[in-house]
């Protein structure tokens, strides 16, 4: 009575290759996932714009973006930048294209005197063209 067969056979040898299948797929997950949320991320700063019924937007074709935000933090673009390197860059800005219009966004909690030196600011560089961002107010009124 044998219950097994009594010949010796070689086991299987391990595979030494690995499947590539499942890294390519986390791989395009990933890439996908990176291409939805780069653009979202390149808008980093969040102002509360002042809302007013005559803001239409602009279709000046060279501007300066200047931004104050709750905090009181300057930017020049997407740059946050110091006072004193603010005003040096406004001055060269200034020198090369005196016609350029500024941009300003200032948030709502801003103080005045703080719009208003920047103002100041602006206009010792040799820029007098500012234009003031504001956001249309929500057509969900009662």
């Amino acid at each position: 009575m044998s219950f097994g067969r009594l010949e010796r056979r070689e086991s299987p040898r391990p595979m030494g290759e690995i499947n590539m299948t499942p890294l390519i797929d986390v791989m395009l997950v990933l890439l996908v996932i990176f291409m939805i949320t780069a653009p979202l991320m390149t808008s980093s700063l969040r102002l509360d714009l002042p809302k007013s019924e005559a803001a239409t937007p602009s279709d000046t074709p060279q501007f300066i973006a200047v931004a104050l935000d709750p905090s009181g933090e300057l930017y020049l673009g997407e740059e946050r930048i110091t006072p004193a390197e603010f005003r040096k860059r406004i001055q060269q800005l200034g020198q090369a294209r005196p016609e350029m219009e500024v941009q300003l966004r200032a948030d709502q909690a801003v103080p005045y005197g703080r719009v208003a030196e920047l103002i100041g600011w602006i206009q010792d560089g040799g820029l007098h063209r500012i234009a003031f961002v504001a956001q249309a107010p929500s057509s969900d009124k009662p």
